[in-house]
């Protein structure tokens, strides 16, 4: 209601009010006011040619993208990490020109009010300029003669029809007054005849009286306002609005078609209808335009006598269908956008043709492009359909208050007792039906779950939601697949453990959750949209590169869904195996998913085995640790192989050992288990089946990486010890084993090897051989303890390890002696009593243990042995040295140096030898090497002591050639004192030679270097040439018993007495000449020797004793000197 001035009206003919005056009232002019702006727009016509709303545009562009997005979001994850960043370029780049362009066209929407009333303008003026021009070209009336003389004599119209009159001149307005007393009366008759006189439907029971109109309520349907025409028995109700009370949930997009308050032709098509149907026993207006000519108007119904007319009811029965119907439209709309959304492939909608029936068919399958084979299941095409029916009844669904509340009010409004309402109240109510397909999937799902409580399965006003409605019947029906998907994993033997596999809900969505191993989990989903199964993983690493796989899976899965389960368990077992392998890979180790053995082969691992890995041992690379999967653990076997020799290739398992890794790793968790045996898992106490309880449980396939390096390193210590003990029985070497704990062999290592222990060497028995065995038949066996340790080492370690810059050994073979001989010399006070003469043999002076290393297992015993006999040999020349300064009295005789490889001594004053042994075991016997030198001047410092400074040179270094043979001609105990005598003895005859040689390099005035030469010939003979041409030679030879010849060389020492001469020529100078005037230097040197020593002349030469050699030789050189040679002798001071 508006007021003008003091005057108000209401007309039911005016243009629209104002929004806040009711419909029925209007603003009406008195004539005398210019009409408002918005008044004369509202009179221009509206043009909406070429116009698209923006709302419109913008949902469009918002839909085209999320379909895009949607579209990528399933393929990139099959795409190449190159190609998936260019699908994002190319669609961030195109996508960015889109929304320019929209961000442009929203801001040029700004005029867009301008725009259309220009266009509003243009069309009126238009339609005038047609009108014009209409009026030009037809046909005009005579001319109004009678009407023109009046307007020129009297200057007004004096017969204007009366027609003209009402339509032209404005009636006089009402007070505002008048206005509310007949709104006050208005109201008072509607209030009396909906309280006396009409029948009103107990649902529309609840209304209100207001501005002359009665408003209706019936909640979740509509809302509508009815007035009456007057206050006579024939005035009936008219029509005035309606607002339907639903509220649209979901995306809202395209929702402005469907207003709650009908306008435009939907209300005119409303108001139309309703007001016939209020109006259907009553006869027309009186202002109701006459009929055509020619059209015969219907008769009009009558009620029999004992009918009363029920006007409210049939208004009620129109607007319940109308408000219903208009809500399955709006379902209708809203199946059909999510089609447009992505949906369109998988989902289909149907109306019925009375449009009262809507049927949504959901998971849409493409038929096969090949038909399966005869034995296959046949798949559905659909998975389900969801059907939601406006259905009529013969009776409302009212409640016992309300039925007796109806009947009620027709006793107290009908006044004659059989009179009955003209019409009854229609029931309607919605029937929602989900029927899931038999088979979907594959799977049958239980009866029980193929139902849904009638309250799940209702239309609310309040929300209508097609896509709510059907995401819930969805979720149901995956639900109850992944139900029957549970119970058979759990009834298999691979998922049997509880809470291994479960159906999990979450924000709406339905998953089956399978446990693979550790922390790995494969989720299971149904695409809502597509019903395709999809897995994904969300465990580590992601594992990004299976993202292909699995989806290579998912397309197996969906074109027989029945593959789910025995996927489910492939998956399993390759993750396990996947999972094993990278942390066998993590600790260096050589794996292999196949090896070429035959299905017989593989039938000795049992018919329990599911998978195996291969982890080839890299020191014996025909012996692997075979991990075997079965359905509930995890099985560990160490087998031997060899290869047949055919075009295949095929390996043959020699030898199959399995593993206890409990007693192995020493601890049962090692390997996932608990406080239960092998295959359960450990529950909290007191938790229950949830989801933060399943996590915190321990695998049952769990192998950790520390249990992994400890089983190898153990089978590679089996391994060894094996070899070791193949190659005992090979050389018939009886041994035993013997524990590390056992008391009787003390520590499995001597201190001096604490860094080459593990933890697991407990484990490992080490093998004990007696010294009389294996060393049987090696020289100076005696030498060694009865009990030998053979200690396979480094199987816990990897290969990249190193001790001390080189391989780490394998194989140790501790050997205690039996006399204790400390180490002496510069290596033996570095170590504390431990030195490492070579990167094979540790000796440990502290406990008297000889520790020899071998860097590989085969071999290893001979390679002992073969060492053995080199220190042994060392040991017993070290305590021979030591035993003959006490017993033969040999004062200058000293150790110098012993490390089991070498020892050196100084056998006279400053003479020194050094001896090695090598190939001891040979046929021969082995043999040695002497290294001669001597000490240095007492005055030297100590740099020249050390082993980098360079020693005076040993003349017996050049007879070591035949020296080194007489250690080979008997026991060392007797051979080495008669070498200590022979070098003993020869020193004298060095020291004369160093003389004649120095005296023969010596400088001389005036006369040439004479040529000398002094070489050994055997191990205690030397010979001094010299002279010209033929030449001379002087021969020292040491004779028994402590005496020294000096010879004539040319003569020999056996045979007759002539010289070695020949009279040819040719011969002569090959041959070396007797020395002249021998005879009288030999009388010279035993005159000289007479009252110092003995001395004998022989003819060709002189024997003397060995104290007296130096004495002699210098008398007889110096004779040759002066009569043969014309030099002369170098004395060195204090010799002699």
């Amino acid at each position: 209601m508006a007021l003008n001035g003091t005057n108000l009206a209401a007309s039911t003919s005016q243009p629209p009010p104002p929004p806040d005056v009711p419909d029925s009232v209007v603003v009406h002019m008195n004539g005398f006011g210019e009409p408002s702006l918005e008044a004369i727009e509202s009179k221009l016509p509206v043009v909406y040619d070429g116009q698209v709303p923006l709302g419109e545009v913008v949902s469009r562009v918002v839909q085209a993208c999320y379909a895009e997005m949607s579209e990528m979001a399933e393929t990139l994850p099959s795409m190449s990490d190159s190609a998936r960043k260019r699908k994002l370029a190319d669609f961030v780049v195109a996508w960015k020109k889109q929304i320019v362009k929209l961000y442009a066209v929203a801001k040029w929407s700004r005029d867009a009010d301008i725009v259309q009333k220009c266009m509003n303008i243009t069309a009126f003026l238009m339609n005038q300029n047609r009108q014009f021009e209409d009026v030009i070209h037809g046909l005009l009336r005579n001319h109004d003669l009678l009407t023109s003389l009046d307007v020129l004599t009297t200057g007004s119209y004096r017969r204007l029809p009366t027609g003209i009159k009402k339509s032209i001149l404005p009636p006089t307005p009402l007070t505002d007054e008048e206005v509310l007393r007949t709104l006050h009366d208005v109201e008072a008759l509607i209030r009396y005849r909906l309280r006396i006189k009409e029948i009103i439907p107990v649902e529309m029971s609840k209304y209100r009286i207001a501005d002359g109109r009665a408003f209706f309520a019936v909640p979740k349907l509509f809302e509508v306002s009815l007035s009456v025409r007057g206050g006579q028995k024939d005035d009936g109700w008219f029509f005035v609005n309606v607002e339907f009370l639903f509220n649209v949930g979901g995306d809202l997009t395209g929702m402005q078609e469907f207003p709650r308050k009908p306008t435009g032709v939907l209300k005119q098509h409303l108001t139309n209808e309703a007001d016939a149907r209020l109006a259907f026993y009553l006869p027309p207006p009186a202002d109701q335009p006459a009929p055509p000519p020619g059209v015969e108007p219907p008769p009009i119904p009558k009620l029999p006598d004992d009918v009363v007319d029920a006007p409210l009811i049939r208004m009620y029965n129109f607007l319940q269908m109308m408000s219903m119907s208009y809500q399955l439209e709006i379902l209708w709309f809203q199946a059909n956008r999510l089609r447009s959304l992505g949906w369109a492939d998988y989902l289909s909608v149907e109306m019925s043709r009375d449009r009262k029936t809507l049927t949504v068919s959901y998971w849409i399958r493409q038929p096969p492009a090949r038909p399966p084979p005869p034995s296959r299941f046949k798949l559905p095409l659909v998975g389900g359909t969801l059907t939601i029916s406006l259905v009529n009844t013969p009776d409302p669904l009212r409640a016992p208050k309300s039925r007796v509340l109806a009947e009620l009010q027709e006793r107290s409004k009908l006044t004659g007792s059989n009179k009955r309402p003209s019409d009854m109240v229609e029931g309607a109510r919605w029937d929602v039906k989900w029927e899931p397909t038999i088979g979907a999937l594959g799977v049958k799902i239980k009866a029980e779950d193929s139902f849904l409580r009638p309250e799940e399965l209702t239309i609310d006003a309040e929300n209508l939601d097609l896509e709510r409605l059907l995401l819930k019947v969805i979720e149901k029906h995956t639900a109850s697949i992944f139900d029957v998907f549970l119970l058979q994993l759990q009834y298999g033997t691979v998922f049997s453990v509880p809470e291994e596999v479960s159906v999990v809900r979450e924000g709406g969505s339905v998953a089956l959750r399978a446990y693979l191993c550790d922390d790995e989990l494969v989720i299971v989903t149904i695409d809502p949209r597509t019903g395709r199964l999809n897995l994904r993983d969300t465990g580590d690493l992601g594992a990004a590169g299976r993202g292909p796989r699995f989806t290579a899976i998912s397309e197996k899965i969906n074109e027989n869904p029945g593959m789910l389960l025995d996927a489910l368990v492939r998956l399993r077992m390759n993750t396990i195996i996947e999972l094993a392998e990278q942390k066998a890979n993590y600790l260096g180790l050589v794996t292999f998913r196949l090896r070429n053995f035959s299905k017989e082969e593989q039938a000795k691992l049992g018919p329990s085995a599911r998978s195996l890995l291969h982890i080839q041992l890299t020191p014996y690379p025909n012996h692997y640790i075979m991990l075997v999967l079965t359905d509930n653990e995890f099985r560990y076997a160490l087998i031997s192989v060899h290869v047949i020799a055919d075009m295949y290739q095929s390996l043959v398992m020699d030898d199959i050992g399995w593993l206890e890794v409990e007693k192995i790793c020493g601890r049962r968790d090692a390997i996932g288990e608990a406080d239960v045996s092998l295959g359960k898992r450990k529950r909290e106490a007191g938790a229950i089946a949830s989801e933060v309880a399943s996590r915190l449980m321990v695998p049952r396939f769990r192998l950790e990486t520390h249990v992994l390096r400890e089983l190898y390193a153990y089978c590679c210590a089996r391994v060894a010890h094996t070899k070791v003990e193949q190659q005992f029985k090979a050389n018939q070497i009886p041994y035993t084993h013997v524990y590390p704990s056992s008391p009787a062999m003390g520590p499995i290592l001597p201190s001096s090897l604490k860094h080459l222990h593990s933890s697991l060497s407990q484990t490992i028995p080490t093998l004990c051989v007696q010294s009389a065995d294996i060393l049987s038949g090696s020289p100076a066996f005696e030498a060694a303890m009865p009990n030998i340790r053979v200690i396979p080492l480094s199987w816990w370690s990897t290969s990249s390890q190193q001790y001390a810059g080189e391989r780490p050994p394998k194989v140790v073979t501790c050997v205690k002696l039996k006399n204790v001989q400390q180490p002496v010399g510069r290596r033996a006070g570095a170590g504390k009593g431990v030195i490492r003469p070579s990167k094979r043999i540790v000796y440990d002076a502290n406990e008297a243990v000889v520790c020899f290393l071998s860097e590989e297992v085969e071999g290893c015993v001979q390679e002992f042995v073969t060492e053995w006999a080199s220190v042994s040999k060392i040991v017993v020349i070290a305590r021979e040295v030591a035993r003959m300064a006490k017993e033969k009295r040999w004062q200058d005789v000293r150790l110098l140096s012993f490390d089991l490889q070498t020892v050196e001594f100084a056998y006279a004053s400053d003479y020194t030898v050094s001896i090695t042994c090598t190939d001891q075991l040979s046929a021969n016997g082995g043999s040695y090497d002497l290294y001669f030198s001597r000490l240095p001047p007492s005055s030297a410092g100590p740099t020249q002591n050390s082993s980098g400074s360079q020693r005076p040179y040993n003349p017996h270094t050049e007879a070591e050639p035949f020296l080194h043979n007489l250690l080979s001609r008997g026991k060392l105990s007797q051979t080495l004192p008669a070498l200590v005598a022979v070098l003993r003895s020869t020193v004298p005859i060095l020291e004369v030679l160093e003389e004649i040689r120095a005296g023969a390099t010596a400088p001389r005035a005036g006369d040439e270097t004479p040529e000398i030469d002094t070489f050994a010939k055997a191990a205690g003979w030397w010979r001094v040439l010299f002279g010209t041409g033929t030449g001379h030679g002087l021969d020292f030879r040491l004779l028994t018993g402590g005496r020294v010849a000096i010879l004539d060389a040319c003569y020999p020492v056996f045979g007759r007495a002539s010289p070695s001469v020949s009279s040819s020529p040719s011969q002569e100078s090959l041959g070396l000449q007797p020395i002249p005037g021998l005879r009288h230097i030999l009388a010279e040197a035993v005159k000289a020797t007479r009252g110092h020593g003995r001395a004998a002349d022989v003819n060709v030469g002189i024997v003397c004793g060995v104290g007296d050699v130096v004495t002699v030789g210098r008398k007889v050189w110096e004779g040759i000197s002066r009569d043969v040679v014309g030099g002369r002798m170098v004395v060195k001071e204090g010799s002699g």
